[in-house]
C-alpha cells in the first residue's frame, strides 16, 4: 500500500474521531486492495468500528449508527457503531467478518476486534450467512 494513502487514511480517521466525538477501536482496508488484487482504478476502502460516549447509547430515540466519508474518488471511509457491529456479528455478516480478518490494519485499540476475531468460529453460521450473500447476488444480477 502506498505510504501516502496510509498516512492520509490515519489522518482522516483522527479527524472523524474529533468531528464525530467517537473513539475508533478498529480500522482496516477492505476489498480488493486489502487482499492484494486491486485493479488500476481501485479506490481505498477504509472501514472502521467505533464507540460513542455512554450518553449517546442512553437516548430513547434511534440515532444513525453509521459514519460515511467519501473523501475523494480514490478514498472511501465508512464505519459502524460497535453496537451495530455486534448485532451484525450475530448474523454472520460477511463484510464484518472480512474486516476483522483484513491483513491491512490502520488502527486497533482496546480488545473489541480481537474478542470478535476469537469468537468468529463460534458465531459464524453458513446457514445464516447465505441469506445476505444470496440477496447481494440477486441485486447484482438485476
Amino acid at each position: 500500500m502506498e505510504k501516502d494513502y496510509t498516512s492520509l487514511i490515519q489522518d482522516e480517521l483522527a479527524r472523524i474521531e474529533g468531528e464525530e466525538g467517537v473513539r475508533i477501536v478498529y480500522a482496516c482496508e477492505s476489498g480488493s486492495r486489502a487482499w492484494g488484487f486491486p485493479s488500476r482504478d481501485s479506490d481505498y476502502d477504509a472501514r472502521f468500528l467505533y464507540i460513542r460516549p455512554v450518553e449517546w447509547y442512553l437516548s430513547i430515540t434511534e440515532k444513525r449508527d453509521v459514519i460515511e466519508r467519501p473523501i475523494s474518488n480514490m478514498l472511501d471511509i465508512t464505519g459502524w457503531d460497535l453496537r451495530k457491529a455486534l448485532r451484525l456479528f450475530r448474523k454472520s455478516n460477511p463484510p464484518l467478518l472480512e474486516w476483522l480478518q483484513s491483513p491491512t490494519v490502520y488502527k486497533e485499540t482496546g480488545s473489541a476486534a480481537e474478542a470478535l476475531r476469537s469468537l468468529s468460529p463460534l458465531a459464524f453460521s453458513p446457514k445464516i450467512m447465505h441469506v445476505p450473500l444470496f440477496k447481494y447476488g440477486e441485486r447484482q444480477l438485476s
